[in-house]
């Protein structure tokens, strides 16, 4: 079968090469530059991006006999600084780039063929190729990186320093089909249908003659694992069991319950443990922390009505309904940094994969192919076009803190000059959340903007921000109060109290982009609650409304004003908030959750 050969350098969105790649048609295959290589069928190769630098001492690397092969190359990312710096080049630092620019092309041979004279791309990225490697020329530039994308069109070796891959370089996609297709001559013989058949096959061969306990949130991606497993292997060898946390969406245990015993796919069992949850986090404020504990709670509850049951654990394998961005976000290939530690991935489970006792269906696909192969499976529009939502729930949702305060008065004058000339005053908050800035993890604090309400200059400022001031990794703007005079941080943990007001919070959110028609494009709300009292009162809510296909990158969704007031006038009148922020930060820098 003809192929393409990612290699994965450790980049967040390596899979999600291969997945593009699929999307055309042409079967890829993923495989660490250190691993021995099996070159059969393959008609092109794809140098992935990573975390480091070219330049750092243990940086990953691959031989150069690649290059002797006759085969097309491109390179993204670090990719293209590797490509530069290997075929005798250079890579070096240059301006930090996060989010969209507007790329300018000046040849459109190959990868280029069919497009304008200016394409929207995604750049995530502080270095650059500063010196052009011999036989290469400059095929398309942005305002601050010239080398955007180089070719030597004898060799047919390409590099692009910002990522096709992503959904947000607008036509990115049509890149990757112009270097499969057009340079690389491959045919279109991969499909879905392909993929189900031969996923039930590997399914039936993993789990031999056992049978698989599945935990379901009830999201996508449980219900499609347990309608795949279901049919591999038939509905009387399959349990699940759906576990209220204590941190579900109001009414949310109830809607599961019915909407998977309405599937037919298995016996579905049911446990309210929301006890044991809020025990285990009591005055839990780290959010990795919090991470590996409901994970880990996770497992005990499992474990607990496995045996009420009368469960032989030799006869059942545990399932779960884990996709490829939780494995990677928590450093899940060999040169990826760790973003997060999803509760999926906590060492219990690595544990019991190397012990071959757990089964993960979904485990190399992303959210657009999960929703893809749902469809194939006959599960119903409904129930796959559901908004993501977290296994951890509204536990990393509601921010805690011990209410020590950080000195931010250098910062906030830094950020201040860093945006004049724009119509606002720049604050950061005594709080901090997750990034994922050029493929590490960033641990900074949120920087919030006061001022009239234009989304293209709040867009402006916030990329501004992100890329020049190292110690913001995500930008708000304030929709209530228009006048804040003080903001101090509260002491405030994982209590029913804070749950319950956030939940309220979420529940108003969730129904006016239902009124509105807004679902459809909204690919995912979350509703943040932070431990920050403005003007001496209360706390504050964060509306983060974000447009993605994949959950790799994302765009904030810049709500109209007239359904902000809706919103924000209805969240005032929850008991204890007193404060309306927005989240206008695209991922990168920021991660969509915000722990």
């Amino acid at each position: 079968m003809e192929k393409i050969l990612v290699i994965d350098f450790g980049s967040q969105t390596s899979h999600l090469i291969a997945r593009r790649i699929r999307t055309v048609g042409v079967f890829s295959e993923i495989v660490e530059p250190s691993r021995a290589m099996d070159f059969n069928g393959v008609k092109g190769i794809i140098f992935s991006g990573s975390p480091y630098s070219v330049y750092e001492k243990n940086a990953p690397t691959i031989g150069k006999s690649v290059f002797g092969l006759s085969l097309p190359i491109l390179g993204l990312c670090f990719g293209h600084q590797l490509l530069g710096e290997m075929l005798g080049g250079r890579a070096g630092k240059g301006k930090r780039e996060f989010g969209r620019a507007e790329l300018e092309i000046k040849n459109h041979q190959l990868l280029f063929d069919g497009f304008g004279e200016k394409e929207i791309v995604w750049m995530s990225h502080g270095d650059i190729v500063e010196k052009l490697p011999k036989g290469f020329q400059v095929i398309a530039s942005t305002k601050e990186c010239e080398n955007a994308a180089i070719a030597d069109f004898a060799r047919k070796i390409f590099g692009l320093q910002f990522h096709p891959e992503v959904s947000h370089t607008k036509n990115g996609l049509k890149i990757l089909e112009n270097f499969v297709v057009k340079v690389c001559n491959c045919k279109r013989e991969w499909t879905m249908g392909k993929y189900v058949g031969e996923k039930q096959r590997e399914i039936v061969k993993a789990v031999g003659n056992k049978n698989v306990f599945m935990l379901v949130s009830g999201g996508v991606d449980s219900t499609v694992a347990l309608a795949l497993l279901s049919k591999a292997l038939g509905r009387e060898r399959i349990a699940a069991l759906h576990v209220d946390t204590g941190f579900l969406r109001e009414n949310e245990s109830k809607k599961i319950m019915d909407k998977i015993n309405s599937l037919g796919l298995c016996e579905l069992h049911f446990v309210n443990a929301s006890k044991e949850f809020f025990s285990a986090l009591k005055g839990v404020i780290d959010p990795e922390e919090k991470r590996r504990i409901i994970g880990e709670t996770f497992i005990e509850v499992q474990k607990k009505e496995f045996e009420k049951i009368g469960f032989s654990t030799n006869e059942w394998l545990l399932g779960q309904g884990t996709i490829y961005p939780d494995t990677i976000e928590t450093a899940g290939t060999r040169y990826a940094a760790k973003i997060k530690t999803h509760h999926n991935r906590i060492p219990a489970i690595k544990e019991m994969i190397q012990e071959g006792r757990l089964i993960e269906p979904l485990s190399q696909l992303y959210k657009d192919e999960v929703r893809e192969l749902g469809k194939e499976l006959g599960i119903e529009k409904i129930l796959l076009e559901r908004q993501p939502f977290p296994g951890p729930g509204l536990a990393i949702r509601a921010l805690c803190s011990d209410g020590r305060q950080e000195e931010l008065s250098t910062l906030n004058l830094k950020a201040n000059d860093c945006i004049r000339g724009y119509n606002f005053i720049a604050r950061l908050l005594p709080v901090k959340s997750v990034g994922v800035q050029g493929d590490y993890r960033s641990y900074a604090h949120p920087c919030l903007l006061t001022g009239f309400l234009d989304w293209e200059e709040i867009e402006k400022a916030s990329t501004r921000l992100t890329n020049e001031i190292r110690e913001i990794n995500r930008v708000l703007f304030a929709i209530e109060p228009k006048r804040i005079e003080r903001i101090s941080c509260k002491r405030a943990f994982l209590t029913k109290e804070r749950i319950e007001r956030l939940r309220q919070a979420d529940s108003i959110a969730m129904q006016a982009i239902e009124e509105h028609s807004l679902a459809e494009k909204i690919w995912q709300f979350p509703v943040v609650l932070l431990p920050i009292e403005v003007n001496g009162r209360g706390e504050a809510i964060v509306l983060r409304p974000i447009e993605s296909r994949e959950a790799m990158t994302a765009r904030f969704h810049s709500l109209p004003e007239e359904i902000l007031k809706e919103i924000s006038e209805k969240i005032l009148k929850v008991p204890g908030i007193n404060a309306v922020f927005f989240d206008a930060t695209h991922k990168p820098p920021a991660t969509i959750e915000w722990e």
